[in-house]
């Protein structure tokens, strides 16, 4: 395994939520109509849908970040990209490039969810955009949406009181795409807050923000497989920024999806 060649306790990321200002959701607790409701304040609050203007002679690509109840535990749904992808091995959210048949950035995410791990469209309820869209390495703007998955439609939900945890997920109804996704995983809101799991790095040399540490949760029961149950991922040998499974051998939630993970936990008021 390659060493990264900056110690990351020497960057100052985003401190954790102090008692006086406690997240707006739970992190233990199961996500209900309620704090869904919450969140999708939150980030209308947080970025005004026409901020950023869509820029037609860019190239674009969608990313959905999918939160889920699993086992009654909130979290985000996450996936290692398969081997035939673009930096395979990394730890991303569903997503992919605007193609020329997608109606908009928010299609583009649902149709590559759907294609990726399986989740319907009538799944997902759409909470919202946050930003700014930042430019992956490959020259794509990307445009983070954020939803929650239900079990089946969300219509089935409907009827449910604001305050009853939302139907858990089994991650066994999700289908892989082998080509696209080697492993898919739950990563628990609690995880956000562990120390041990935490890595303060600087996104693309300047802006700090929390990597988080997360081998054995896609090694652990909350996760499935596509073709082998074994977790693996490569390190950069030349130890670029955002390329390979993290630093020091870690498999990390890093890079361009580690900053949005940040952005949308300080929207939430889980980081300072």
């Amino acid at each position: 395994m390659f060493r990264t060649l900056m110690a990351s306790a020497a960057v100052a990321a985003p401190a954790a939520s102090s008692s006086a200002t406690k997240p707006l959701v739970s992190l233990t607790q199961p996500l209900t109509r309620r704090s869904c409701n919450t969140i999708r304040r939150a980030l209308e609050e947080a970025y005004s849908q026409s901020e950023f203007a869509h820029n037609p002679a860019e190239a674009h690509a969608a990313v959905l970040v999918p939160f889920c109840n699993v086992n009654g535990t909130p979290g985000i749904l996450l996936e290692v990209r398969g081997k035939l992808r673009t930096h395979s091995g990394e730890v991303s959210f569903p997503g992919g490039k605007v193609d020329e048949t997608d109606a908009s950035t928010l299609a583009a995410a649902l149709r590559e969810t759907h294609e990726e791990v399986g989740v319907r469209p009538d799944q997902l309820e759409i909470l919202g955009r946050f930003g700014p869209p930042e430019t992956s390495l490959g020259g794509l703007r990307v445009w983070p949406y954020v939803a929650f998955v239900h079990p089946e439609s969300k219509e089935a939900s409907l009827g449910l009181d604001d305050d009853a945890p939302l139907p858990s997920l089994s991650l066994s109804s999700l289908t892989l795409s082998p080509r696209e996704v080697a492993h898919a995983f739950h990563l628990p809101l609690s995880a956000a807050l562990s120390p041990p799991r935490l890595h303060s790095y600087l996104f693309r040399g300047a802006r700090p923000y929390y990597a988080i540490s997360v081998a054995d949760i896609a090694r652990g029961p909350n996760a499935v497989h596509s073709d082998e149950t074994d977790v693996r991922w490569a390190d950069d040998p030349e130890q670029r920024d955002e390329i390979g499974g993290g630093r020091e051998g870690r498999l990390e939630v890093w890079g361009l999806t580690g900053w949005y993970l940040c952005s949308l936990m300080r929207i939430l008021g889980v980081y300072d």
